[in-house]
């Protein structure tokens, strides 16, 4: 809902932002349409280099399918075709992914289609919950909502360690690695417990939810400073990562049920510390990792673009933030968006660092996107 009492965001802020839009549809999704698919299995490929050429594949994660399902899902109603491709992604992330013998979906498949790594992940799981659900409000199918049901179910009985929070990985069977909860697909399983609740009324899922965020604060949090680690307090050789702050940031600050809870609160407190240590004030770049030891040391300086995308996107949700907007969307465009794509890493000097562009990154632009759009509204 607009805000109000919010003074109109300045003219240079609305153009800018229609340019870098028009980009995605214009350059970024013909690429995915196009030489990003690989018609014979009906699959995005990994990676595109320069030229838009394929780099030769060595794997087809379910998790990049998912990723792309919601993007084209997304776009049902403004890109031709983009309902049927969409169509195609959920078909072929149910032939190739899905475990008929244990259930669940496998980690990835090798490039004639066999299964490759047949572990099962919540980071995968916790990806095609998140599309289907953007899917299902676009198309109401039955059976789309059988799949979300069908993941919801698999991450419950499976996945729940009993406290709120999820094994990371276990083997195919559902055996146990050991693995132990981890930060980032705790994120995404709360990214996809939210997608659900925005197109229907789940009790479940919503006291998922609220238990899961308990369990966050209970063992991510740093109680002094307030920062999301990215391993539970107690493990050895811990970084936390300025991205994932402001990831979880806006998911928490952009919902009704969580924007008044204690973790909230926690990263609300933190965020300025986050940003004083990992955003370069001057060119606005975001590094990729931080180590407590005892205080803030970069220990990875490279600049990723998903990095970039969500601390724009966590500014939509800061008060008086309109001129960091600004800064941040003329960041991204100048340094990381160009006419051939995107530039995917920066090292710490701002060179390109990575040149190909993997399939996986259009949703973390389109998320950002949806974010200022609904701040511009």
């Amino acid at each position: 809902m607009p805000d109000a009492s919010r003074p109109a965001p300045p003219p240079e802020l609305i153009a800018l932002f229609a340019t870098v839009r028009r980009h995605f549809h214009q350059v970024i999704v013909p690429m995915w349409q196009g030489p990003g698919w690989n018609a014979a299995l009906a699959l995005p490929y990994e990676s595109l280099d320069a030229d838009h050429a394929p780099l030769p594949p060595q794997r087809y994660r379910a998790m990049a399918c998912a990723r792309q399902l919601y993007v084209f899902a997304s776009l049902i109603g403004e890109v031709p075709q983009a309902e049927e491709r969409a169509s195609a992604l959920f078909r072929s992330l149910q032939r190739h992914f899905h475990d008929a013998e244990h259930g669940g979906w496998f980690y990835s498949i090798d490039p004639q289609g066999a299964p490759l790594d047949t572990g099962k992940d919540l980071y995968t799981h916790a990806f095609i919950l998140f599309a289907c659900a953007h899917y299902w409000d676009k198309v109401r199918e039955p059976l789309v909502e059988s799949v979300l049901n069908a993941a919801l179910e698999v991450i419950a009985r499976r996945f729940a360690t009993g406290d709120g929070l999820y094994e990371a990985s276990l083997q195919r069977d559902w055996s146990t690695q050991a693995s132990g909860p981890l930060q980032n697909p705790l994120m995404h399983l709360a990214e996809a417990f939210l997608a659900t609740l925005a197109v229907r009324e789940d009790a479940h899922v919503q006291r998922a939810l609220v238990s899961l965020c308990d369990g966050m604060l209970k063992r991510f949090i740093e109680p002094t400073l307030g920062v999301m680690m990215e391993k539970p307090l107690k493990a050895v050789d811990n970084w936390f990562e300025p991205g994932h702050q402001f990831e979880w940031y806006f998911l928490l600050a952009s919902s009704p049920l969580l924007r008044d809870g204690a973790l909230h609160a926690a990263l609300s407190r933190s965020f300025g510390y986050t940003e004083q240590q990992g955003v370069n004030p001057q060119s606005g770049a975001v590094c990729a990792m931080l180590a407590l030891a005892p205080h803030a040391t970069v220990r990875e300086a490279t600049q990723r673009i998903w990095a970039q995308a969500e601390y724009l996107r966590a500014l939509t949700q800061r008060p008086a933030s309109q001129e960091a907007l600004l800064r941040q969307l003329q960041a991204l465009q100048q340094h990381f968006l160009h006419v051939g794509g995107w530039n995917e890493c920066l090292d710490a000097h701002g060179v390109v660092s990575r040149r190909d562009m993997p399939s996986t990154t259009p949703y973390h632009l389109l998320t950002c996107y949806r974010g200022l759009a609904d701040y511009l509204a």
